[in-house]
């Protein structure tokens, strides 16, 4: 007789956003979660489509950030010279965002945490809200997209949390660029 294992949302959640890295013949595991402070909020929607857990907070002090870093396990990201060095005096993991543009921050974090410049529909998480997303069927959206986006698009996603809607619409073309641009950039660091 087979056994069945009874699996929750919250371990899904978190195996579709594990690393795997073969070490000294030890297969480590782990999740890349950051926390951002208020000054990144353009790049925490761009970690969060890459499949990243990514909390952000638009109003945290710097004391609160780091008991959430501490709290949650999460890798501090910030702008804020006097908040990173706090962290690392601490001993959390930390990582100063220097580049000005969005390009160069992604190819700067691929670098530091070795992860992919690449869009994965399957582990991308909510722009909005950082909650996973799931493929849907054109029919159980077409009412609430536009016409014009059922007629020229099949492929749909929606949140698993705010219910957001996605499809690969012309900004896609945007998507491309800048992360082939993050791409050309990395090869430089």
């Amino acid at each position: 007789m087979g056994r069945y294992i009874v699996v929750t949302k919250a371990f899904l959640d978190f195996m579709l956003n594990i690393k795997f890295c073969l070490v000294t013949n030890v297969l480590w595991l782990f999740v890349l979660r950051f926390i951002v402070d208020c000054m990144l909020g353009k790049l925490t929607r761009w970690l969060r489509i890459l499949g990243h857990d990514v909390s952000y907070y638009r109003i945290a002090d710097d004391r609160k950030l780091i008991d959430l870093a501490e709290s949650e396990k999460r890798i501090l990201l910030t702008c804020d010279i006097e908040l990173y060095q706090q962290a690392i005096t601490q001993g959390f993991e930390a990582d100063i965002i220097e580049a000005p543009d969005i390009d160069g921050k992604l190819a700067a974090l691929a670098k530091r945490f070795d992860f992919k410049l690449e869009v994965d529909l399957n582990i991308s998480r909510c722009p909005k809200c950082n909650v996973n997303l799931v493929a849907v069927s054109k029919e159980e959206i077409i009412d609430v997209i536009p016409k014009a986006t059922s007629t020229n698009y099949s492929d749909f996603w929606r949140c698993l949390g705010c219910g957001q809607k996605y499809w690969q619409g012309a900004h896609w073309k945007r998507i491309r660029l800048t992360l082939n641009s993050a791409k050309r950039r990395l090869l430089l660091l």
